[in-house]
């Protein structure tokens, strides 16, 4: 299954990204606003999700640049060629029965709280990224000014 998704404004984040100084002060504003932005699918991802006698699956589920030992392989081995310059991660943690409630297997059938999150939640969220790029990259733009201020 293909997905076309069509954005609009993004170069002139981009250009508003060149103009903060340091490159990793627009990294971290850029963390900033795709956690924000990425928090809602990981609330209803939680909200989905089956609850079991521990509780596990539900309160792993969370919005990180982080990923398992075994989740970075994987992720080294599909994206060694992408040099990404942030990237932010919404799912559960290092469970093994995180996939298997999703996608179920030969005695269960699949109980998705990942994907329906995400299908619910993905045009709010692409908006809501460019909303808080603008937000944070003005926010970075105001410390700045304050510090050179401070300097003088």
């Amino acid at each position: 299954m293909t997905v076309t998704v069509k954005t609009t404004g993004f170069k002139d984040l981009e250009a508003a990204l060149e103009q903060i100084e340091k490159k990793t002060t627009a990294k971290a504003t850029m963390r900033r606003a795709l956690k924000t932005a990425a928090q809602p699918v990981a609330d209803l991802a939680q909200s989905l999700a089956p609850v079991g006698a521990t509780r596990a699956l539900s309160t792993s589920v969370a919005v990180s640049t982080k990923l398992s030992k075994r989740q970075r392989g994987l992720h080294r081995k599909m994206f060694r060629n992408d040099k990404a310059a942030v990237e932010m991660f919404v799912g559960a943690g290092p469970l093994s029965s995180a996939h298997q409630q999703e996608f179920g297997n030969i005695y269960q059938a699949p109980q998705p709280f990942l994907r329906p999150a995400w299908d619910a939640e993905s045009k709010a969220t692409l908006d809501r990224i460019a909303e808080q790029m603008w937000i944070e990259i003005e926010k970075t733009a105001q410390r700045a000014a304050r510090r050179a201020a401070k300097g003088k």
